[in-house]
Protein backbone atom coordinates (compact mmCIF):
# COMPACT_ATOMS: atom_id res chain seq x y z
CA UNK A 1 0.00 0.00 0.00
CA UNK A 2 1.19 3.46 -0.94
CA UNK A 3 1.48 6.52 1.25
CA UNK A 4 -1.03 8.71 -0.50
CA UNK A 5 -3.59 5.82 -0.46
CA UNK A 6 -2.78 5.06 3.42
CA UNK A 7 -2.78 9.20 4.11
CA UNK A 8 -6.12 9.37 1.71
CA UNK A 9 -7.58 6.24 3.91
CA UNK A 10 -6.69 8.22 7.22
CA UNK A 11 -8.28 11.15 6.16
CA UNK A 12 -11.70 9.58 5.35
CA UNK A 13 -11.65 7.52 8.87
CA UNK A 14 -11.23 10.43 10.56
CA UNK A 15 -13.40 12.52 9.50
CA UNK A 16 -16.03 9.94 9.04
CA UNK A 17 -15.20 8.70 13.61
CA UNK A 18 -15.24 12.71 14.05
CA UNK A 19 -18.96 12.46 13.16
CA UNK A 20 -19.67 9.28 14.84
CA UNK A 21 -18.37 10.21 18.10
CA UNK A 22 -20.43 13.03 20.06
CA UNK A 23 -19.19 16.13 21.62
CA UNK A 24 -17.02 19.16 20.16
CA UNK A 25 -13.43 17.79 18.69
CA UNK A 26 -11.81 21.04 18.57
CA UNK A 27 -9.55 19.59 15.47
CA UNK A 28 -8.57 20.58 11.95
CA UNK A 29 -8.15 18.48 8.84
CA UNK A 30 -4.46 17.24 9.49
CA UNK A 31 -5.50 16.35 13.23
CA UNK A 32 -8.03 14.62 11.65
CA UNK A 33 -5.94 13.01 9.25
CA UNK A 34 -3.26 12.11 11.94
CA UNK A 35 -6.13 10.41 13.80
CA UNK A 36 -7.61 8.24 10.95
CA UNK A 37 -4.22 7.09 10.34
CA UNK A 38 -3.96 6.12 14.13
CA UNK A 39 -7.17 4.17 13.93
CA UNK A 40 -5.79 2.88 10.57
CA UNK A 41 -2.92 0.91 12.42
CA UNK A 42 -5.38 0.46 15.34
CA UNK A 43 -7.49 -1.10 13.07
CA UNK A 44 -5.06 -3.31 10.78
CA UNK A 45 -3.89 -5.32 14.12
CA UNK A 46 -7.55 -5.49 14.74
CA UNK A 47 -7.91 -7.14 11.50
CA UNK A 48 -4.57 -8.77 11.35
CA UNK A 49 -5.09 -10.98 14.35
CA UNK A 50 -8.45 -12.45 11.93
CA UNK A 51 -6.74 -12.65 8.91
CA UNK A 52 -4.32 -16.28 8.10
CA UNK A 53 -3.25 -15.09 4.81
CA UNK A 54 -1.69 -12.11 3.21
CA UNK A 55 0.76 -9.34 4.47
CA UNK A 56 -0.30 -6.90 7.19
CA UNK A 57 -0.24 -3.67 5.33
CA UNK A 58 -2.37 -5.26 2.71
CA UNK A 59 -5.69 -3.24 1.52
CA UNK A 60 -8.50 -5.14 2.36
CA UNK A 61 -12.32 -4.35 1.73
CA UNK A 62 -13.07 -4.42 5.78
CA UNK A 63 -10.06 -2.07 5.81
CA UNK A 64 -11.88 1.53 5.95
CA UNK A 65 -14.47 -0.73 8.40
CA UNK A 66 -11.73 -1.25 10.74
CA UNK A 67 -10.08 1.86 10.26
CA UNK A 68 -13.10 3.97 11.34
CA UNK A 69 -13.48 1.72 14.09
CA UNK A 70 -9.54 2.38 15.41
CA UNK A 71 -10.34 6.24 14.52
CA UNK A 72 -13.21 5.92 16.80
CA UNK A 73 -11.82 3.91 19.57
CA UNK A 74 -8.49 6.26 19.42
CA UNK A 75 -10.82 9.30 19.25
CA UNK A 76 -12.20 8.15 22.77
CA UNK A 77 -8.66 7.68 24.40
CA UNK A 78 -7.93 10.96 23.30
CA UNK A 79 -10.53 12.60 24.89
CA UNK A 80 -11.04 10.36 28.15
CA UNK A 81 -7.26 11.45 28.49
CA UNK A 82 -7.88 15.01 27.42
CA UNK A 83 -10.66 15.96 29.75
CA UNK A 84 -9.84 17.89 32.76
CA UNK A 85 -10.55 16.65 36.74
CA UNK A 86 -12.46 18.75 39.01
CA UNK A 87 -9.70 19.41 42.14
CA UNK A 88 -11.37 18.98 45.17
Amino acid sequence: MSIIVFILIGLIAGLIARAIVPGRQGMGLLASTLLGMAGSLVGGLIGSLFATEGRFLDLRPSGLILSVIGAVLVLLLVGFAGRRRAVV
